[in-house]
């Protein structure tokens, strides 16, 4: 193990892209805040990490809104490049990880920031840094920024994500849901990519077994899903409720957090709700288990859909060149996960809600008060 950097009082993380990536990477800023329980922990992340994370418990203490630039996000942000750049330098770093993927237009960026230090991933089109791990796609994703971590010191102190809620999260949740009157499943049928989204019926008739097992189900989505929600929701023969654009971030963890279970596809929300402690059924293409699905079984089940042949073309999706994601190769954007059955979904759900394996949700103090 390397020993921690001496003299350190201010640390660098460039992380600034969505939430399920925020999420697998809190372990290793657990690390970092327990190996440097002094310095100032900095995230350079997106606009949306600025307004998510301010006054939220978090190991981050602040957070730096970084430019849109290629390979880092295409958010709109107060400042320009150049002058984020001559500002980073201002605040005298004395690390900076790359913590943020392979390092092809990462990399550069976390140089040029004028840390004492700079250490983090590295693939084999991306220039080196101080110290740096090779970027091999198919790993866990957790696993992998522990790593990165551990070049500078920083040892594992959880592999779990975990997000204390606040009670604002759950007085707006409860506000747009009110509160559980019994036990409450929320399906999420959306995600940013087509090929990791299980079909829409198959959703609906997930919604109308639950209902009929006694649970209230709600549909949360994105604005952007809100037609894929509609349809769910038109379909089902069940009563269902959609929540899309009714939350914020906050308040859909608030929301999650008082869910008996919550079905997904492998998107954030899915992970949103694992971090809270709420039991999940997640939906993965065998390489994304691989790589985002959490390890743990006890309140957690990963389904995985065993295609790794393009449904439309034929071509081995586990062979493309980096990244390495199913389709890349080929270009066709169709489900690798529909094959997963309904009976598989409904059958986990039921271990999960009816073995008693659920665990304590965590709660920050404020929030723990709202609940009792």
């Amino acid at each position: 193990m390397t020993a921690p950097v001496p003299d350190v009082s201010r640390i660098a993380v460039l992380r600034a892209n969505a939430l399920g990536d925020f999420l697998f990477v809190l372990p290793a800023l657990e690390a970092l805040r327990a190996a440097y329980p002094a310095a100032e922990l900095v995230l350079l992340g997106a606009p949306w990490h600025a307004r998510w994370l301010t006054g939220r418990p978090s190991p981050v203490d602040r957070v730096l809104v970084v430019p849109p630039a290629e390979g880092i996000h295409d958010a709109p942000a107060p400042t320009t490049m150049p002058d984020f750049l001559a500002a980073a330098g201002r605040e005298g770093f004395d690390l900076a990880l790359q913590l943020h993927g392979g390092g092809r237009h990462s990399n550069p960026l976390v140089s040029a920031l004028g840390a004492r230090l700079t250490a983090g991933l590295r693939a084999t089109d991306a220039p080196p840094l101080d110290r740096w791990l090779r970027y091999v796609f198919y790993q866990p994703e957790i696993i992998r920024y522990l790593e990165a971590v551990a070049l500078v010191g920083a040892a594992p102190v959880t592999l779990t994500p975990t997000l204390a809620l606040t009670a604002g999260d759950l007085v707006e949740a409860r506000a747009v849901a009110g509160a559980p009157e019994r036990p409450r499943a929320a399906l999420h049928p959306g995600v940013s990519d087509p090929r990791r989204r299980w079909p829409p019926h198959r959703f609906v008739a997930v919604a109308d077994a639950l209902v009929a097992m006694g649970f209230e189900v709600v549909l949360t989505g994105t604005e952007s899903e809100r037609p894929l929600v509609e349809q769910v929701r038109a379909a089902a023969r069940a009563p269902v409720r959609p929540l899309v654009g009714a939350l914020t971030l906050g308040g859909l963890a608030g929301l999650y957090a008082e869910c008996a279970v919550v079905v997904a596809n492998d998107t954030g929300p899915l992970h949103l709700a694992a971090a809270v402690g709420t039991p999940t059924v997640g939906i993965f293409w065998v390489g994304n288990m691989i790589t985002v699905a959490t390890p743990l079984r006890g309140r957690h089940r990963a389904l995985t859909s065993w295609i790794i042949h393009c449904p439309v073309c034929g071509a081995d999706c586990t062979r493309d060149l980096y990244p390495c994601r199913p389709g890349e190769g080929c270009g066709h954007r169709e489900s690798f996960v529909a094959d997963v059955p309904v009976a598989e979904v409904l059958e986990a759900v039921a271990d999960l809600t009816c073995s008693g394996g659920a665990q304590p949700h965590r709660l920050g103090k404020e929030a723990a008060d709202v609940v009792r």
